[in-house]
């Protein structure tokens, strides 16, 4: 029998272990006393194979990130990173952005039936609206390219070399829709030789089928690139009942091209394109619970309950997406100068079609869907950074950004049989200007100093007209309206901070950092003349306090972080009931908090075998809660957690790798990842609570490096956990959003290099 999570016994009694840990900190420094090691090293660690480490044992890699905007050890800077390695998560069947939450404790993921309303949280902290006149709070960065809108970094990705999760504010090198954290992801280099590869995989349980694809090479001795490509098929894991068709699958297709110019050894041109398609059909919601008989009956034969995979629904709920964009990168080397100058374009095109009732009831009830997103984005930012080891180290610049969105949003409202419609066109046009810069003051060879400013000046309007065929409001659509309206709002964020190397494999250091998201628009279909007057900018202010360290000659690497940020005009989604529907209503929420602690391990035990985990305690909370003016749900929140927020969250690997006399490797991985009892909604609504829960992975594989081909087997899911990503209130019933490890599922794998 599947083993059920959700509000199970099980559940509350993880939860009740786990609340006699009362000085998180505490049990932290006693983990990193007994020989952790950065999680972020283990999936890009290698045992090196030369005679002097033979000597010595099997160590850690060095890993190098662009955290600070220049290329640096992860165990020498002074910020919170976790760094997930790409072919990894490649061999893991893990894809995408929203996949790698397991692995990083301290990321959280909201998903949703439109990628247009997915959401990412660091910490905690993240951004939940569908409007567009609202920046992420956690930005996502590719290739040096910010991403305007939270959707447009959903599809899967390729040729992916690494992901860093920058934990904490970083608005001082990123930008000010960074005051929560950064995902940076840095794509694969074109090889130097000419190289290729295929790949395939299958997985059963809804039938995924996945091509990846890419060739690379010196083209001429001074230019050299590479081109890869993906198809992916998968059926889904719910049963629409109405029509017997699989749903919650996707069917994607990706290419991606790169070409680097060195006419000499000062000057390289680094041209990236990239297109992406994909046709998702996610449920608008899993219906888990009703209180409400009739609606019981309509649902029928679907039985709502916590682990329910079928829906019963007359409109087919999908996403058609396309995501697009070319980015030219220069790097000049000007004595021991560098000048770094990223242009870019993106284009980002989602249309949404949502069954809003989650009922098969035409021709007598219906609340029927369809929206379309068209926004573009053209960035600039210039950077300068100085030699490296003066006295003065600096990175400063100048960044730009234009965005604009251009919505339509169509219902189709049917009650008691009489159909009314409405739509709404409205366009949000963003600018922002930013002068920033960092500075590392190296007082001894030990002891360094950080001072950081950015200055910002953001220019937001919106235009936004309803045309409904009713006079007065029905259900789900509001009468005839129209607005627009603009703001313009400069601040400044910065960090500052001490770096302090107690030993040569023992850094230290303190950081206080200013946070700054800039001004809103609640803009949205059913947007009322209360919705008009723009959110107040977000600030935050952080503090951390953090150890990077090694031992057993870099066989052994912990990194602990301890942090506390406090959010001032705090912009978040409230549930609110509009013209007879629950909505999410933007407002300036007032106070919160989040502080915990954070301990990275990774250890080499031996040239086969490398162990790995990560833990975050994090108590993120509503401090002060502003209750909006006719507001539906329930205010009395103050000391509540935020949504999407599990106080605890864990991450346990091992990689064991067995060579054969005959020039074969087996390798075999497992990991496990737990988390606390999370809250998705910010009312606090008792029935949108996920219990306490933890996945189990496995896999088997067997390689010929030599010949360049490994064959591996997948357990996803061994344990046969059913949880939800997500989970919301409609007008009368719970529904939830299903994974796609929401039961135990098989897979292969084949890869060939050439």
């Amino acid at each position: 029998m599947k083993e059920i999570d959700h509000h199970s016994a099980a559940a509350q009694g993880s939860k009740q272990r786990f609340a006699g840990y009362r000085d998180p900190l505490a049990w932290a420094i006693l983990l990193a006393s007994l020989g952790g090691s950065a999680w972020a090293e283990q999936d890009a660690a290698t045992t090196a194979q030369t005679p002097a480490d033979a000597q010595s044992g099997p160590v850690l890699k060095a890993v190098t990130v662009t955290a600070t905007r220049r290329e640096e050890s992860l165990q020498k800077i002074p910020v919170a990173v976790s760094v997930v390695d790409g072919e990894q998560l490649e061999r893991d069947n893990r894809n995408n952005v929203s996949s790698i939450v397991q692995q990083v404790p301290t990321l959280n993921f909201r998903t949703s039936a439109s990628n247009k309303d997915t959401t990412l949280f660091i910490r905690g902290v993240g951004t939940i609206s569908t409007s567009p006149g609202i920046e992420p709070t956690v930005a996502t960065v590719i290739d040096g390219v910010v991403f305007g809108r939270a959707g447009q970094s959903t599809l899967d990705l390729l040729d992916l070399e690494r992901i860093e999760v920058l934990r904490g504010p970083q608005g001082t090198l990123f930008g000010k829709n960074a005051s929560a954290g950064v995902l940076n992801v840095v794509t694969r280099a074109a090889p130097e030789e000419f190289r290729g590869y295929l790949d395939y995989s299958h997985f059963g349980n809804g039938n995924e089928n996945r091509y990846r694809f890419g060739v690379g090479g010196r083209l001429t001795d001074t230019l050299k690139g590479s081109v890869s490509g993906l198809l992916g098929k998968y059926d889904g894991n719910v049963k629409n009942v109405k029509n017997g068709d699989d749903v919650n699958g996707y069917d994607r297709t990706g290419v991606r091209g790169r070409l680097e110019f060195e006419p000499n050894t000062d000057i390289k041109l680094t041209l990236i394109g990239d297109y992406a398609r994909s046709d998702d059909d996610i449920p608008n919601g899993v219906v888990v619970s009703t209180r409400s008989a009739a609606f019981a009956n309509a649902l029928k034969p679907v039985s709502p309950s916590s682990h329910n995979q079928h829906i019963q629904s007359d409109y087919k709920s999908r996403t058609e997406d396309t995501s697009a964009g070319i980015s030219g990168q220069l790097d000049w080397q000007l004595g021991n100068y560098t000048l770094t100058s990223i242009t870019a374009w993106r284009r980002w095109l989602n249309h949404q079609y949502q069954d809003g009732d989650r009922l098969a009831a035409l021709p007598l009830t219906a609340s029927h869907d369809n929206g379309k997103v068209n926004y573009n984005q053209y960035t600039q930012e210039i950077r300068l950074a100085s030699p490296k080891g003066e006295f003065l180290e600096y990175v400063l610049g100048v960044y730009y950004m234009h965005g604009h969105t251009g919505e339509t949003y169509r219902r189709l409202s049917v009650n008691d049989g009489i159909a009314n419609d409405g739509q709404a066109n409205y366009s949000v046009t963003s600018n922002s200007f930013a002068l920033f810069g960092e500075n590392t003051f190296n007082f001894t060879d030990d002891f360094r100093g950080i001072v950081g400013l950015r200055w910002t000046r953001d220019g937001l309007g919106y235009k936004h007209r309803r045309v409904s065929t009713s006079p007065v409001a029905v259900t789900g659509i509001q009468p005839s309206t129209s607005s627009h309206g603009s703001v313009d709002e400069e601040d400044w964020s910065g960090r500052f901070g001490l770096q302090y190397d107690f030993t040569d494999n023992l850094m230290g250091y303190a950081t206080y950092s200013r946070g700054y998201k800039g001004p809103a628009y609640n803009v949205f279909f059913n947007m009322q003349p209360r919705d008009t007057e723009h959110l107040k900018p977000e600030t935050s202010d952080a503090y951390e306090i953090g150890l990077k360290t090694s031992a057993l000659n870099n066989r052994l690497i912990a990194n602990l972080a301890v942090f506390h940020t406090d959010y001032d005009n705090y912009q978040a989604n409230f549930y609110d009931s509009v013209a007879g529907q629950v909505v999410t209503r933007l407002v300036n929420a007032g106070k919160v908090y989040t502080k915990g602690v954070e301990l990275d391990t990774s250890l080499q035990l031996t040239p086969q075998l490398k162990l790995s985990g990560a833990l975050a305690y994090t108590e993120a909370r509503i401090d002060s809660f502003k209750c909006p003016a006719g507001a539906a749900s329930n205010c009395n929140v103050n000391g509540k957690p935020l949504p999407f927020s599990p106080d605890w969250k864990t991450y346990v690997r091992a990689d064991y790798s067995i060579p054969l006399d005959n020039g074969l490797d087996v390798e075999l991985t497992t990991d496990y990842s737990w988390q606390d009892e999370v809250q998705f909604t910010l009312d606090q609504n008792p029935d949108t609570k996920q219990g306490a829960y933890g996945i189990w992975n496995a896999s088997v594989a067997l390689a010929d490096y030599n010949r360049g081909w490994r064959v591996s087997f997948l357990g996803k899911n061994l344990n046969d956990k059913s949880y939800a990503t997500a989970m919301a209130a409609g007008s009368n019933y719970i529904y939830r959003f299903v994974p796609r490890d929401d039961e135990r599922y098989f897979g292969v794998q084949a890869h060939l290099d050439f």
